[in-house]
C-alpha cells in the first residue's frame, strides 16, 4: 500500500525515500555502503570552508544556502548537525537574489589574455594551429551568427548609427493630431498605413477592427508610406534622405504587414527565452532533443543602442536554431523602435518579441515587462512603431495581468492584433503570483479563441507529455515551454514521442558533459571561460535537482510545483543530482571542469518560490 503523501510533494515510492539525515550522510559517505561519515578532520575542513563562505557573503546563513527550488519546507541546505536554525517566521523568498556576492574572481583581470591569443591554438613557434580538413569543412560558414563588430559598437557609442524609419516614426508621435487625439497617442499614422496594418478578415466583436487593404482606384497613384512622415495629413512627403544612384521598390515602396514573412509556427514546440539559464550552450541541448524554436534571452533595449557588448551576446545565434528570435525589454517607443530598426538592420533572425510579462520590480517599476500592460498608449506606441521598422513578424508575451484575481490580458489581446502584432504568447500566471500557484489554463483557452485568427501560443505548468497534450486540447496554436525545459530538457523529446523517459543518471551526466563542451567552445576555455561555465551549469543545476526519475515515482506524472522530497536515488550520482545542497552542485561542477578556484562562492540568481 502506497505511503501518504503530504500536499505538495512528489509522490516518491516509499522504499527510496530517505530522512535528511540519511540523504546527507550517503552522499558524505560517498555513495559506499556502510561508509563512514569522514573523519574529523574532513568535517574540520568542511567547517573551515563553510566560515570562509560565511565572511565573503552579505546576506543571512538561511537564505545564502537556499536554492532555486527548495526553500518552502523549512529546511536549509546546511548537512546534518549544523547549528543554524530557521527563525520561526520567514519572510517569503520571492524574485532575484538581489545582494548575492560578485562571483567574478579578482584574478581575472590580472591574468587577462588577448583575445586574439584565447581565440588561437598555438604551436611551435607561437604559430596558430589550424586543421586544414575542419576548416575546408566550414569554410564560408559561421558557426556562431549576430555577432557586434567593432565598428557598429563604433558607430552606437559615437551616436552615428542612421534610424531614418523610427525617427519618421516618433517625428509624427511628437506632433498634435486634427482628429481630436492627444500628441502622446498613437495615433499618428496615415490612413493608408491604417488600411494594410491588419491583413486578416474582420472578427467579430472588434469593432473598429480594420479590414483587408483598400487598393487605390485605378488611375490613382497610391502614395509609398515609405516617403510619408505618420501623422501629416495627406500623406506629405517628409523623406529628408536623398539618394544616390538607381531607386528601386524597395527603397519607396513601404512592406505591408501581409507581405511579411509569415511565422509559420503553429503547433511546434517553442523553447521560452529564459533569463540567465537560457543561454546559447542550453539552446543548443534542447535543440537536439526536439525544439523546433528557440528564443534568446530578454536584452535590454538601452543597452543594445549602448552597443554593450554583454547585451549584444545575448542575441548571438549558433547554426543549428533553424527557427531563432530575440526578445527585447523596454518602457518607450524611441528606444525600443530604435532598436528594433537597429536589429533589423544588423542581426539574424526570423522574429522579434517584446517582453510584456516579466514580473521583476527592476523592470516593472522602470515602466516596461508588466508595467507596460497597464500603460496602453505606450504600449500600442511601441508595438505599431517596432512593426513598422521591421521586415520580420513581431510577437509579444504576455501574463494574465498584473494583480492576481484581475485579468486583463482578454482586453489587451485584441488591441495587440490589430496593433500589427504576428503573434501572442501568454503565461497563464499574474505578476503578483509570478511562479506560484497553477498556472490558469482555462483563462488561456478562452484568450485563445479571442486571439483568432492571430496565432496564441499558452505558456505554464508543462512537465510532461501529458500536460502538453491537454494543453494543446485547449485551442491554443502551440506551447511554450519554460521551467520544464530547465528541469529535463529532454521534454521535448517525450512530448514528440509521447512516453516517458525514465532517463539513467550516466546519460543525464553524459547531457552535463556536452553542456560543458558548449559552454567551453561559447566562452572560451580559458581560465575566464572555464569559471563563466561553471557559473552557468551552477545556475542549472539549481533546477535539475528538481527532476525526480521515473522509476522512483508513486505514479506518473512528476507535477512542477510538487516538492522533491528526501530520496535514495537508483546509485550514488543519481543521488548526488537529486541533491538540493549548494555543495553537491559545486562537486558535479569539479567533475566536469575541475577544483573551484579559492574561496570560490555560489548563490543561485532566482530565489526559491515556485513549491510554496
Amino acid at each position: 500500500m502506497a505511503a501518504a503523501v503530504a500536499a505538495g510533494v512528489a509522490p516518491v515510492r516509499a522504499r527510496f525515500l530517505a530522512s535528511k539525515e540519511q540523504f546527507h550522510a550517503y552522499l558524505r559517505a560517498r555513495g559506499e555502503p556502510g561508509g563512514q561519515v569522514g573523519s574529523e578532520e574532513e568535517e574540520e575542513e568542511v567547517e573551515e570552508k563553510k566560515e570562509d563562505v560565511d565572511s565573503c557573503q552579505s546576506e543571512p546563513p538561511a537564505k545564502r544556502v537556499r536554492s532555486e527550488d527548495l526553500g518552502q519546507d523549512g529546511e536549509s541546505r546546511e548537512d546534518a548537525g549544523a547549528e543554524e536554525k530557521e527563525p520561526t517566521e520567514r519572510k517569503r523568498a520571492r524574485g532575484q537574489n538581489k545582494s548575492r556576492p560578485c562571483m567574478k574572481p579578482n584574478h581575472y583581470e590580472q591574468s587577462r589574455l588577448c583575445p586574439s591569443v584565447t581565440q588561437a591554438h598555438l604551436g611551435d613557434g607561437y604559430q596558430n594551429i589550424i586543421n586544414t580538413d575542419l576548416a575546408k569543412q566550414w569554410e564560408g560558414k559561421s558557426l556562431v551568427r549576430n555577432n557586434l563588430s567593432k565598428d557598429l559598437q563604433h558607430q552606437l557609442r559615437k551616436r552615428k548609427f542612421s534610424f531614418r524609419k523610427a525617427d519618421e516614426y516618433l517625428r509624427g508621435l511628437a506632433k498634435p493630431h486634427g482628429d481630436g487625439g492627444k500628441g502622446g497617442k498613437a495615433t499618428g499614422h496615415s490612413p493608408e498605413e491604417r488600411e494594410v496594418s491588419n491583413c486578416t478578415t474582420p472578427q467579430e466583436g472588434l469593432g473598429d477592427s480594420p479590414e483587408c487593404p483598400v487598393l487605390p482606384e485605378q488611375g490613382e497613384d497610391p502614395k509609398p508610406d515609405a516617403l510619408q512622415s505618420p501623422g501629416l495629413p495627406g500623406g506629405e512627403e517628409a523623406s529628408s534622405t536623398k539618394t544616390v544612384g538607381p531607386v528601386t521598390d524597395e527603397d519607396v515602396v513601404k512592406l505591408r504587414s501581409c507581405e511579411k514573412k509569415k511565422l509559420e509556427i503553429q503547433g511546434k514546440l517553442y523553447l521560452a527565452p529564459l533569463t540567465t539559464c537560457g543561454n546559447l550552450p542550453f539552446r543548443r541541448i534542447c535543440k537536439r532533443f526536439g525544439a523546433d524554436v528557440t528564443c534568446g534571452e530578454m536584452a535590454v533595449c538601452t543597452n543594445l543602442l549602448q552597443g554593450q557588448s554583454s547585451e549584444w551576446a545575448l542575441l548571438k545565434r549558433h547554426h543549428t536554431e533553424d527557427i531563432f528570435g530575440v526578445q527585447l525589454e523596454g518602457a518607450f517607443p524611441d528606444t525600443m523602435t530604435k532598436c528594433a530598426e537597429l536589429l533589423n538592420q544588423t542581426i539574424e533572425v526570423d522574429f522579434v518579441d517584446i517582453n510584456v510579462g516579466c514580473p521583476i520590480d527592476l523592470v516593472y517599476k522602470k515602466g516596461g515587462g508588466c508595467a507596460l500592460m497597464t500603460r496602453s498608449n505606450k504600449f500600442e506606441q511601441i508595438v505599431r512603431g517596432m512593426n513598422l521598422v521591421l521586415d520580420v513578424p513581431l510577437t509579444v508575451k504576455i501574463r494574465t495581468g498584473v494583480q492576481e484575481k484581475i485579468n486583463v490580458a482578454h482586453k489587451i489581446i485584441p488591441k495587440i492584433r490589430e496593433w500589427g502584432a504576428s503573434m501572442v504568447t501568454l503565461h497563464g500566471r499574474s505578476r503578483e503570483q509570478r511562479y506560484t500557484r497553477g498556472a490558469d489554463w482555462d483563462y488561456i483557452a478562452e484568450c485563445a479563441k479571442i486571439a483568432s485568427p492571430m496565432p496564441l501560443f499558452g505558456n505554464g505548468d508543462i512537465l510532461s507529455y501529458e500536460d502538453a497534450n491537454r494543453a494543446m486540447q485547449m485551442g491554443v496554436s502551440g506551447i511554450m515551454i519554460a521551467r520544464g525545459a530547465l528541469i529535463k530538457p529532454w521534454l521535448f523529446t517525450e512530448i514528440k514521442e509521447q512516453r516517458h523517459w525514465d532517463i539513467s543518471s550516466s546519460e543525464r551526466f553524459d547531457i552535463l558533459k556536452d553542456f560543458t563542451n558548449y559552454g567551453l567552445e561559447h566562452w572560451g576555455s580559458d581560465t575566464q571561460g572555464v569559471e563563466k561555465t561553471r557559473k552557468f551549469l551552477l545556475e542549472w543545476l539549481s533546477f535539475l535537482c528538481r527532476y525526480i526519475p521515473v522509476g522512483l515515482l508513486e505514479h506518473l506524472p512528476q507535477k512542477i510545483n510538487e516538492r522533491p522530497p528526501y530520496y535514495m536515488g537508483r546509485d550514488y550520482l543519481e543521488t548526488l543530482m537529486a541533491s538540493q545542497n549548494v555543495d553537491d552542485w559545486i562537486k558535479i561542477s569539479e567533475l566536469l571542469l575541475g577544483p573551484v578556484p579559492t574561496s570560490f562562492t555560489f548563490l543561485p540568481k532566482h530565489k526559491a518560490n515556485s513549491y510554496r
